[in-house]
């Protein structure tokens, strides 16, 4: 199982995080894409070395990047001296990559952070680079390409239903429940708005929407179920099931695709463009 989730995680650290950045303008923000390599590689390689100091020092060399994402959100902040659904998803999606690479120094060093097993804290830092990164930085994506009221309730509750979740794993399973029906609302109206923006889009990019949008509902269902059957006594997945069909269907089919999707309107909306 633990070999799905670093591969999982690979994708995050050396696709998702930069394909994601690649989208959305910030300041500072090409720069720290065209250098992500330097933290993102020591960060995949440590997933793979056995536990101990030179893992340690890989995983903290990842540490050191992703907090230089959660600077460029601080600083546009206080450039923008606002706080709108926009800036919420895109915040959110730039500064849970250091809540993941903190789990991942904590795992790589034995060390249960917050009385947190090794396996949680493996499952945490893909959590937070999918769950948490690449699902808010779509929901930002979404309100910047639409003022429909569904994309900036999307832009609000996919950050909001993220950090329930995170205060679920202190605060005990009703709230991470809380927590998940929240997101669960807020990536159906990602997907919903996706589903309505593929209409207009040519083939390969509707495939890609649709595809991005179609695994949310069932990965989403999953989820919710994961959290209920942990309150009330009702059926939910092993965990190891979980993690092959709930996590490599969100890596795969909603980050992934959603993101290429993205990058493919982008582009074709530069070319509509006048000289």
């Amino acid at each position: 199982m633990l070999t799905l989730v670093h591969l999982v995680v690979s994708l995050g650290m050396l696709v998702i995080v930069p394909l994601g950045l690649s989208l959305v303008k910030i300041d500072g923000g090409t720069t720290v894409r065209r250098w992500w390599p330097v933290a993102a590689v020591p960060g995949v390689i440590s997933l793979w070395l056995g536990r101990g100091p030179l893992s340690i020092t890989l995983a903290s060399i990842y540490l050191v990047g992703t907090l230089v994402l959660a600077l460029l959100a601080a600083n546009d902040l206080i450039s923008r001296k606002r706080l709108r659904a926009r800036e919420i998803a895109l915040y959110t999606a730039l500064a849970t990559p250091a809540i993941a690479a903190l789990a991942l120094v904590a795992e790589r060093s034995s060390y249960e952070l917050f009385g947190f097993s090794l396996t949680v804290l493996s499952l945490t830092v893909a959590h937070f680079h999918f769950a948490g990164f690449a699902a808010a930085l779509v929901a930002c994506l979404v309100v910047e390409s639409t003022s429909a009221k569904t994309a900036t309730a999307a832009a609000i509750s996919v950050p909001l239903g993220t950090g329930i979740v995170l205060l679920g794993f202190f605060l005990g399973d009703p709230v991470e429940l809380a927590g998940a029906v929240v997101l669960t609302a807020g990536m159906w109206l990602v997907g919903w708005t996706m589903w309505r923006r593929s209409r207009a889009a040519e083939r390969s990019t509707k495939v890609l929407l649709i595809l991005s949008a179609g695994t949310l509902m069932v990965t989403m269902l999953l989820a919710l179920s994961w959290a209920l059957g942990h309150v009330v006594a009702t059926p939910y997945l092993p965990l190891r099931w979980m993690v092959a069909t709930h996590g490599v269907a969100n890596a795969l089919g909603f980050a992934l695709c959603g993101l290429l999707a993205w990058r493919r309107l982008k582009e074709w909306d530069e070319a509509r463009r006048p000289a």
